[in-house]
């Protein structure tokens, strides 16, 4: 079995207010090193929870870990050009095939183009057309995961424009129906094959409406 870590980094970041912070000094005599961190629940790889986008929906701590565990097969778009719409016949031609109720990956290896440290990681990736998502959900995954991305406005967010709800159509079409996202993953590249074991538990914060999580595969597991 191998395991391949697909989590970014929680670190300062230009996207988000971050700070870790570190009290106590062994080598001066305190007998701990304790850690801080300030983080916001939707930046780094996370999941999110509907309360996110639905006024009073299910917080983080309502998502089972079942819909964030288990089988996934990967939707190869590593050839999906720079700052491009994805549309639902690009999703359907990545798609290795599998049953309802698995979780999707897509996979563009955008880590692998632009440093998720820039704003050119946010600014020219890829994202989905409202038809990729509707495929997407047509498709009955108990989650999906992106390692770009994925809503064309989040791009915007950089420069605090902001546009119609429904212009964030993974948002509008599949989390608005209960299908658990997945963001912002990074080294999906090293994924040897089209099936793998996905991990993604968020930490356990009651009444957040999304949660860090730290993102593994589990790759050569008995099928």
């Amino acid at each position: 079995m191998r395991i391949v870590d697909l989590s970014m980094p929680i670190a300062p970041h230009f996207r988000w207010r971050t700070q870790v912070s570190i009290t106590g000094d062994i080598a001066a005599g305190d007998q701990f090193r304790i850690s801080r961190l300030d983080a916001a629940c939707h930046g780094f790889s996370h999941v999110d929870a509907p309360a996110h986008i639905l006024a009073d929906a299910p917080t983080i701590e309502a998502t089972p870990l079942d819909r964030v565990v288990g089988p996934c097969r990967v939707l190869d778009l590593r050839d999906a050009p720079d700052n491009r719409a994805i549309d639902a016949d690009r999703l359907a031609a990545a798609d290795p095939g599998g049953p309802p109720g698995e979780i999707l990956l897509l996979s563009a290896g955008w880590d692998r183009r632009r440093d998720h440290k820039t704003p050119e990681f946010w600014r020219e990736a890829p994202w989905l057309t409202r038809d990729a998502a509707e495929w997407l959900l047509a498709r009955d995954p108990k989650a999906v995961a992106f390692d770009f991305p994925q809503d064309y406005p989040i791009r915007l967010l950089l420069d605090g424009q902001q546009v119609p709800f429904d212009q964030h159509v993974t948002h509008d079409v599949l989390l608005r129906r209960g299908i658990t996202l997945i963001e912002y993953l990074v080294n999906t590249a090293a994924l040897a094959g089209p099936r793998t074991f996905l991990c993604a538990a968020p930490l356990l914060i009651p009444g957040a409406d999304g949660a860090p999580a730290r993102v593994f595969a589990l790759e050569g597991l008995p099928a």
